[in-house]
């Protein structure tokens, strides 16, 4: 990704795989009960059936909406995240927090050629570490995951130990500075 390119949409295989663990839902989770009870008991199956078409239908139609919804941002000292169809979401992580970023690709992201990248930041309330923001479902991301590691770099982060900063010697000579302002500050009055 270079710099011309800051908004970045999820790959439409996002929706395949959602499609795929929704399959994948319906026959390890359903199937294996729902038709013995369509053999076993037709009156009690046509009520389940017309409550999982209740269930089934709108999460098929909320899929698509849900990946028209996700929208990435990569500006300057930023990283702006939109997401939601009922629950709208809007994150907002600036590089200098950044602590750390993780590229997650299970067996069906990895054969449709996708994955999520995970970014973590300083301080993120709860005790749980977990993601501040996510770009779910890209097709390019290790060149993502490229770009925001050299945003990063180019900007100090607030994990970052002090005796690995570039600017050690410049920190250390304002204390100096400080503290003979402070000492002629307390010898004048």
């Amino acid at each position: 990704m270079n710099d011309a390119e800051r908004i970045l949409r999820p790959s439409p295989e996002l929706v395949r795989l959602y499609f795929l663990y929704l399959v994948i839902a319906i026959l390890v989770a359903i199937l294996p009960w729902y038709i013995p009870l369509l053999l076993l008991a037709p009156e009690v199956g046509s009520i389940i059936t017309i409550i999982l078409a209740l269930i089934v239908v709108p999460v098929v139609c909320w899929i698509p909406k849900y990946y028209s919804s996700l929208v990435y941002i990569f500006r300057d000292e930023e990283i702006e995240c939109r997401q939601g169809v009922w629950f709208r979401m809007l994150s907002i992580v600036p590089y200098n927090r950044i602590t750390n970023v993780d590229v997650v690709q299970g067996p069906l992201s990895r054969w449709l050629g996708i994955a999520t990248v995970k970014v973590q930041t300083a301080g993120y309330s709860g005790q749980v570490s977990r993601a501040e923001a996510k770009i779910l479902g890209v097709k390019n991301y290790e060149e993502v995951k490229e770009y925001i590691l050299s945003k990063i770099r180019g900007t100090p982060t607030m994990a970052m130990k002090v005796s690995e900063s570039p600017r050690l010697e410049d920190l250390l000579r304002e204390l100096v500075r400080i503290r003979e302002i402070l000492e002629s500050t307390l010898a004048r009055g």
